[in-house]
């Protein structure tokens, strides 16, 4: 933290103390009056900023008094829930009283402009019907498959140079961002080798947006900060323009590559999603920009936290580890010493279909370590809840997935374990749980469109990485923990010693840095 943030933060915590009694007499003296059951008080902004390094140990434990509560701000209050009736009453049975609203807008769209994830109503209608349309496709996933398996391959291999300890989430970040890039623009980044300054400065600048992003929640005079350009809102002014340069200069590449195309016919084929957008006359670089980043925030994180716990959690129980190599070598049938390009291309929709305890067990990952910990909405006018409490127009509302898959009320007395057998029936097959008890996804109509897209990620680089390697953690004895960031990045990042599978039927991963001789998934993709 720095001193500017330091000596803000003891300014807002005295105000705080002097002001905390006053706030909670006028929002009770105000349920009083009104006659209105609400939601118990269980604390105010200040407990959230004391606890932030911890923040989600924090609400979880809330949440564990209680299914749904109030924590009180200056301006207004916030409702937390983790009771899947009052999920499922304002993500779809009144999903037009919950949107992100002009407060939630105001802390997101210094990063996210009017993408999909900061805005409401026709502009939310317009980029989710773009977006859905492109998930459908064939074209898309068959694309996204190729790329995902060539990044996987790449992946792999800068593992086979690595004679120390790698720290596999900073690798996967940068492999997420690669592919990513080449979905969305057709644009090699290749910021996995290293050498790709841009993009290097671009994850960085991502990454404390992110959690500067997160702390406006806690932080009552950030809007102060960024007028008078001090603390973490200097910081994330900078950070944005970086973002801006990097994202705005891969739009402009790709415009100019396309107009330079000779035959124009050629545009219905592209199979990258910036091209299908200027095709279909959506030109404005502005909007361009903001769903490339919305694009960007759904998938680049998301896609490489869930994995970096995934191996942590491979790492804490090796024989889930064995068991899932076990079933990958089984259902894609591979010859021993077969290639780590071979395992990759054998890894079709039907073999991922196949692989239900790696889905199971991805599953299972997401339920204890969500990629998006929480999310917020505003309620639009006063409201009523399917527990017969109430919330008020203004209010923020926030639903827990972090701290819903730890809920012993919804997953047992051992909701806290990392057990992938919950999520299979008697027969093996993975049985899924409703969206509004495993809330990862959001649900309703804000659920998450590229869900099938995310799994075939998360099975493709694991049954790769998996089939390839035994992964081990470097430091028994270090704790591991989150971030408390708008994602769930693993702070200090995660830290493993990988030993190359050979004989037996496990794929030998010949040592190369040599990246781009990838003769069969380079054509693919």
């Amino acid at each position: 933290m720095s001193v500017m943030d330091f000596v803000s933060t003891a300014i807002a915590l005295s105000l705080a103390v002097t002001l905390a009694t006053l706030v909670i007499r006028h929002h009770a003296g105000r349920l009083r009056a009104k006659k209105k059951s609400y939601h118990p008080v269980a604390g105010t902004v200040l407990n959230q900023l004391f606890n932030f390094p911890r923040l989600h140990h924090y609400m979880t434990e809330l949440a564990c008094r209680y299914k749904t509560y109030r924590l009180l701000d200056l301006s207004r209050s916030a409702v937390y829930t983790v009771d899947p009736a009052n999920v499922e009453y304002m993500l779809k049975t009144n999903f037009a009283n919950y949107g992100k609203g002009l407060y939630m807008h105001s802390i997101l769209s210094d990063v996210l402009g009017n993408g999909i994830f900061a805005v409401d109503g026709g502009k939310w209608r317009h980029q989710r019907k773009a977006l859905s349309s492109e998930f459908s496709t064939k074209m898309l996933r068959d694309f996204s498959s190729a790329v995902f398996k060539l990044g996987a391959v790449k992946l792999a291999r800068v593992i086979a140079t690595c004679d120390q300890a790698i720290e596999i989430q900073d690798l996967l970040m940068k492999s997420s961002l690669d592919s990513i890039i080449k979905i969305l623009l057709g644009i090699e980044l290749d910021s996995l080798s290293g050498t790709n300054e841009e993009g290097n400065r671009f994850s960085i600048a991502f990454d404390q947006a992110n959690e500067t992003t997160m702390f406006r929640f806690v932080d009552i005079f950030w809007k102060i900060k960024r007028f008078l350009n001090i603390g973490r809102e200097a910081v994330l002014r900078e950070n944005s323009s970086v973002i801006d340069q990097f994202v705005y200069k891969l739009i402009k590449s790709k415009i100019e590559i396309m107009h330079h195309l000779e035959d124009k016919q050629s545009l219905i084929t592209k199979r990258d999603f910036v091209s299908r957008l200027l095709d279909s006359n959506e030109t404005d670089p502005k909007y361009l920009r903001d769903m490339v980043l919305s694009f960007m925030v759904a998938g680049k994180d998301s896609l490489a936290v869930t994995p970096s716990w995934f191996l942590y959690m491979m790492c804490k129980h090796l024989q889930i580890q064995e068991k899932i190599a076990q079933e990958v070598r089984e259902v894609i049938n591979l010859k021993d010493n077969s290639s780590v390009d071979e395992l990759a291309a054998s890894l079709t929709d039907e073999a991922l279909k196949k692989m239900q305890y790696l889905h199971a067990a991805l599953t299972e990952t997401i339920r204890l370590y969500p990629a998006v910990p929480m999310d917020a909405k505003m309620c639009f006018s006063d409201d009523t809840w399917p527990d017969g409490l109430s919330v008020k127009k203004g209010d923020v509302i926030v639903y827990q997935p972090y701290a819903m898959g730890r809920m012993k009320f919804l997953w047992g007395d051992d909701a806290e374990e990392f057990r992938p057998e919950r999520w299979l029936d008697k027969n093996g097959q993975f049985q899924d749980e409703s969206p509004f008890k495993f809330t990862a996804f959001q649900a309703g109509p804000r659920i998450c469109p590229g869900q099938e897209h995310a799994y075939m990620y998360m099975k493709i680089f694991s049954a790769v990485l998996l089939g390839s390697y035994i992964f081990k953690l470097a430091d028994e004895t270090k704790v591991v923990n989150y971030k408390t960031m708008v994602s769930l990045q693993i702070d200090g990042g995660l830290y493993l010693h990988a030993t190359p599978r050979s004989g037996n039927g496990r794929p030998y991963i010949p040592c190369s840095k040599h990246l781009s001789r990838l003769h069969y998934i380079n054509s693919l993709a």
